[in-house]
């Protein structure tokens, strides 16, 4: 099985497409984003919610990584993810274009939204928390460089089946939000 290296330029530059892909969405109109393609699937507004959710989980366990991981003199060349990590980030990839596998969202993770109170304001304010968030990520990443990434561990949003140093958890949230930037393209169609 090949080894997974996480580098924090190539999840700088991922992240950086998806938020100027989030900033096109952002712009179209509000019966786009919110009517959804059937009647129990979701729509574009509560896929950015769902991800605001996941990562508002992260946000201290991130913050609280980096201080507690002591500075290091110079970058390291990549972090290898460890196996079990390895499979749990490769389970949000997309293929072709494609989500390999619909899954099961937890209920803690899903946004309630009723659609006819979904004002612009509303829908405004979920795309404003996802930049503020994903702007803490990217700092997070940024910060990371400087960091010696293999000393602290954290549990995962679902728990410690799952436990991640930061670079793994960078790259799971990146392939949880490709993955559903792939949701939002079968969305808008």
């Amino acid at each position: 099985m090949a080894s997974l290296i996480l580098t924090p330029e190539n999840q700088i530059q991922r992240l950086n497409g998806i938020l100027t892909k989030v900033e096109s969405i952002s712009k179209l109109d509000i019966e786009e984003l919110i009517t959804a393609p059937r009647p129990k699937s979701w729509n574009v507004v509560e896929v950015i919610e769902h991800l605001n959710m996941a990562y508002r989980i992260y946000v201290p366990k991130v913050e609280n990584a980096l201080s507690e991981s002591p500075d290091v003199q110079k970058e390291t060349e990549g972090f290898k993810a460890r196996g079990w990590q390895k499979f749990v980030i490769q389970g949000q990839l997309s293929k072709d274009g494609k989500r390999k596998m619909k899954m099961k969202t937890l209920k803690r993770f899903t946004p309630i939204f009723n659609t006819t109170d979904l004002t612009q304001e509303k829908i405004d304010a979920v795309f404003a928390d996802f930049f503020e968030l994903n702007n803490h990520l990217k700092q997070a990443i940024l910060s990371s460089r400087s960091k010696d990434v293999s000393k602290k561990k954290f549990s995962s949003a679902i728990g410690p089946i799952v436990n991640f140093y930061l670079p793994e958890a960078f790259e799971f949230l990146l392939c949880h939000m490709e993955r559903h930037m792939v949701q939002i393209d079968e969305i808008l169609g």
